[in-house]
Protein backbone atom coordinates (compact mmCIF):
# COMPACT_ATOMS: atom_id res chain seq x y z
CA UNK A 1 0.00 0.00 0.00
CA UNK A 2 1.22 3.75 -1.08
CA UNK A 3 2.16 6.50 1.48
CA UNK A 4 0.23 9.74 0.11
CA UNK A 5 0.78 13.27 1.29
CA UNK A 6 -2.03 15.44 2.08
CA UNK A 7 -2.72 18.98 3.57
CA UNK A 8 -5.07 19.93 5.40
CA UNK A 9 -7.65 23.02 3.92
CA UNK A 10 -9.21 24.21 7.58
CA UNK A 11 -5.14 24.39 9.60
CA UNK A 12 -3.10 23.73 6.53
CA UNK A 13 -0.94 20.54 8.26
CA UNK A 14 0.67 18.18 6.01
CA UNK A 15 0.25 14.94 7.08
CA UNK A 16 1.25 11.23 5.39
CA UNK A 17 -1.82 8.66 5.17
CA UNK A 18 -0.84 4.72 4.57
CA UNK A 19 -3.84 3.55 2.40
CA UNK A 20 -5.09 1.39 -0.19
CA UNK A 21 -5.97 3.78 -3.99
CA UNK A 22 -9.45 3.68 -3.81
CA UNK A 23 -9.47 4.73 0.20
CA UNK A 24 -12.73 6.83 0.47
CA UNK A 25 -12.03 10.16 0.84
CA UNK A 26 -13.98 11.19 3.76
CA UNK A 27 -11.75 8.46 6.16
CA UNK A 28 -9.29 10.10 6.12
CA UNK A 29 -8.86 12.74 8.68
CA UNK A 30 -6.32 15.88 10.00
CA UNK A 31 -4.32 14.53 12.93
CA UNK A 32 -4.30 18.07 14.02
CA UNK A 33 -7.95 19.55 13.95
CA UNK A 34 -10.03 16.27 12.61
CA UNK A 35 -11.03 17.82 9.08
CA UNK A 36 -12.27 15.66 6.54
CA UNK A 37 -11.25 18.68 3.87
CA UNK A 38 -8.00 17.98 2.35
CA UNK A 39 -5.76 17.64 -0.88
CA UNK A 40 -3.87 15.49 -1.84
CA UNK A 41 -0.28 16.17 -2.28
CA UNK A 42 2.22 15.47 -5.57
CA UNK A 43 5.03 13.46 -3.79
CA UNK A 44 8.51 12.75 -5.43
CA UNK A 45 9.11 9.15 -5.94
CA UNK A 46 12.09 7.25 -4.62
CA UNK A 47 15.15 5.66 -6.94
CA UNK A 48 17.21 3.99 -6.22
CA UNK A 49 20.37 3.40 -9.07
CA UNK A 50 22.76 0.79 -8.95
CA UNK A 51 26.44 1.22 -9.57
CA UNK A 52 29.12 4.41 -9.06
CA UNK A 53 27.90 7.43 -7.27
CA UNK A 54 27.15 10.45 -9.12
CA UNK A 55 25.67 12.65 -6.23
CA UNK A 56 28.98 15.17 -5.86
CA UNK A 57 28.05 16.01 -9.97
CA UNK A 58 24.21 16.79 -9.19
CA UNK A 59 23.84 20.60 -8.43
CA UNK A 60 21.90 21.49 -5.33
CA UNK A 61 17.94 22.80 -5.94
CA UNK A 62 18.53 25.71 -5.39
CA UNK A 63 20.29 25.61 -9.17
CA UNK A 64 16.71 26.24 -11.36
CA UNK A 65 18.56 23.40 -14.20
CA UNK A 66 18.14 20.73 -10.77
CA UNK A 67 14.52 21.30 -9.35
CA UNK A 68 12.98 18.77 -11.05
CA UNK A 69 14.25 16.03 -9.13
CA UNK A 70 16.09 13.93 -11.90
CA UNK A 71 18.98 16.06 -12.73
CA UNK A 72 21.54 13.10 -12.83
CA UNK A 73 19.41 10.80 -14.58
CA UNK A 74 18.48 12.96 -17.74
Amino acid sequence: MPIYDYKCEDCGTTYDVFHKVREIKDDIVCPQCSSTRHVRLISAASVSVRGSSKAESIPPCGDASCCGGVCGLN
